[in-house]
């Protein structure tokens, strides 16, 4: 990292020690004081509602006080929370804070914006709007809005509720076609049979849409809405899905076919659909990798049982161990499926991963080679990671988590399809809120964003934080490229000093990587040397997780680092993996299994996003003085195990 980057992220947090505490403390009273010259001087000859007088009432000074001891209660409770803004702590997905973002954020507060629509927040919706637009040409999704085509984007409380609105798009865009079949329009060329339609590749379900709209517009009024309202009633969002099914038995409930190291939001999503998780097919994995063949095989059974299949879902880094997923290989699968006449929307979960696509993205916009990615690092990207990440541009959604990798407060998820014309799909009337306009663009048509998204209240001081941080950090890799790569660069020295630790603790300890990282997740698996017995080591491992969880008992000095823990599950990794690892450990796999304390193999796992890992300011590596400790607290537990 040259010095230049290394003084711009000096810029971006607060800082592990509030080295930059001077800085956000300029920023929140330079702009506290002018919100409150705002409101002055909103209509200046209106007399103040306060008077000067009321802050020496007893009243208003008990209540100031019960305010003030309330406040220093949780300011004092508040102290027990997990730092994630150190070095120190790497376990689960959060960090520090961007300054910009986090000023964004409590400068946009007390206006308060609600980004349903334009008219409760006419400047943090354009904003949000924006921040779509970012995150596209991050992507590599077109982000033109003068494109017929271009993508749009929208913040969400999360990842869980971004995927649950993939699959609502996706069902609305399969549904559509089946119901202008069932209503009898006569004009349009529709497929000749309800399997037919439900397959209908994105665009020619969208061009089917446009053409039925056109032909709405030409119609007089009465003849037109007799003939929406007869599609309407058609749709699966107003028959519901026993319903339409139902009236529909060519076809059945259609499957969601997703790797087994997918997030259990997608159990979730599709328990809130009422699609059931019954019909979600969690897949094998290679190396907690979706498997590509037996995605193939999968969809060549559904094309065989003529099965349906809504969606497959690519990973892009895993909530357990940071893998990339194929996602060139789903692409290629899904245009085999498709000259079987099966058709599934493509979507990519890159709640974790998705900012790591700034390393791919010249300030242009344009893709960087892999030679162009990997100057810097060791080992990535690998080259498959660099093909998954290639081909985002051709999936027809995308969900990232600004509140994980981009640095921005909780919650700050966000979804982004392909093409904007499908969320017409989705659109929703409140006629208190929206309000019909001519307006044919881009912005007007999603001003009215609460029509599209399934929340009906949204703040708008996240939208703020986003785009300010996208604005001070562009999403490329000579900007915010930069903080991600550091990640990365943590994620490979913690690699490196893994495997010396593993020599340095032969005998005492068994050490083990399960799997080399493909972004900035590294788990360890361990156990003492000498044990055979599953059970045994996954005790030993929850003692060592004890040494590095958070306990709000204990002060957090008493800690010197804070870690996260997960498992290995045999159904997740297959026999061979299985036998793999437990073998590098010397584990009798004969023992997998044994006892409710051996269904799994605990590991260590370890988020490295904190750009301060490797300080090189002070010549301290966060990554050598947690092996450190690591090993001070193993080597008396496996004496005692």
């Amino acid at each position: 990292m040259t010095a230049t980057h290394r003084h711009t992220l000096d810029a971006c947090f607060l800082g592990p020690y509030g080295e930059n505490d001077t800085l956000l403390e300029k920023l929140v009273v330079e702009f506290l004081r002018d919100h409150v010259y705002w409101r002055r001087n909103f209509h200046p000859e209106d007399p103040p509602a306060i008077a000067t007088r009321a802050a020496h009432h007893p009243d208003y000074l008990a209540f100031e006080a019960r305010m003030r001891r309330e406040l220093h209660l949780l300011s004092a409770a508040l102290k027990k929370s997990v730092p994630f803004h150190s070095p120190r702590y790497i376990g689960h997905m959060t960090s520090d804070l961007l300054l910009p973002g986090l000023a964004a954020h409590m400068l946009a507060l007390p206006y308060n914006p609600n980004n349903v629509c334009e008219d409760a927040a006419p400047v943090t919706l354009d904003m949000e709007l924006q921040v779509g637009l970012q995150l596209a040409r991050m992507l590599g999704f077109p982000a033109d809005p003068a494109r017929p085509d271009c993508a749009f984007g929208h913040l969400t409380s999360g990842g869980t509720l971004a995927n649950y609105q993939a699959l609502r798009l996706a069902l609305a865009l399969k549904a559509f076609p089946v119901a202008l079949r069932a209503a009898g329009v006569p004009v349009l060329e529709l497929p000749p049979d309800d399997w037919q339609a439900f397959n209908l590749p994105r665009n020619e379900a969208i061009a089917l849409w446009e053409q039925w709209q056109g032909w709405l517009a030409a119609q007089p009024e009465a003849l037109a809405r007799h003939w929406r309202d007869k599609v309407e009633a058609e749709r699966i969002e107003q028959r519901g899905l026993a319903d339409f099914f139902a009236g529909h038995p060519q076809l059945r409930m259609p499957l969601v076919m997703a790797p087994a190291t997918a997030h259990y939001s997608w159990s979730k999503g599709m328990k809130l659909l009422g699609l059931g998780s019954h019909q979600l097919r969690l897949l094998p994995t290679r190396g907690m990798r979706l498997d590509a063949d037996a995605l193939r095989e999968a969809l060549a059974d559904s094309v065989r049982e003529r099965q349906p299949v809504l969606m497959c879902v690519a990973v892009l880094g895993s909530t357990e161990y940071g893998t990339i997923d194929p996602v060139h290989e789903v692409l290629a699968a899904r245009a085999d499926a498709e000259a079987q006449g099966l058709h599934a929307a493509v979507h990519v979960d890159a709640a974790w991963g998705g900012y790591l696509a700034t390393l791919f993205r010249h300030e242009d916009g344009s893709l960087r080679s892999r030679d162009e990615v990997a100057s810097g690092f060791e080992r990535f990207p690998l080259p498959e990671v660099h093909a998954a990440f290639a081909a985002l541009g051709e999936v027809d959604s995308i969900t990232i988590d600004p509140h994980k990798l981009g640095y921005l407060p909780y919650g700050t998820g966000a979804f982004v399809c392909r093409d904007h014309r499908a969320m017409a799909l989705l659109a929703e009337r409140a006629d208190y809120v929206f309000h019909e306009s001519d307006a044919d663009d881009y912005m007007a048509r999603h001003r009215r964003l609460g029509q599209y998204i399934p929340e009906g209240s949204k703040p708008g001081a996240a939208a703020a934080a986003a785009y300010v941080t996208h604005r001070v950090l562009p999403l490329d890799h000579a900007h915010f490229g930069q903080l991600t790569g550091a990640t990365i660069r943590a994620a490979e020295a913690f690699h490196a000093a893994a495997r010396r630790f593993a020599d340095d603790m032969a005998g005492i300890v068994h050490v083990l990587v399960p799997f080399a990282p493909d972004s900035n997740l590294v788990c360890l698996a361990l156990n003492p040397h000498g044990n055979t017995q599953v059970a045994r080591a996954n005790a030993f491992v929850h003692a060592v997780y004890g040494t590095l969880r958070s306990d709000p008992s204990q002060p957090l000095q008493v800690k010197d680092f804070f870690g996260s823990m997960t498992s290995l599950r045999p159904e997740l990794l297959g026999a061979e993996q299985t036998a793999r690892i437990l073998a590098g450990l010397g584990l009798d796999v004969a023992t997998l299994g044994q006892g409710e304390d051996a269904q799994h193999l605990l590991i260590l796992r370890h988020t490295l996003m904190n750009p301060y890992l490797i300080d090189e300011e002070n010549g301290i590596s966060y990554v050598a003085r947690y092996f450190d400790c690591l090993g001070r607290q193993l080597r008396p537990l496996a004496r005692m195990a």
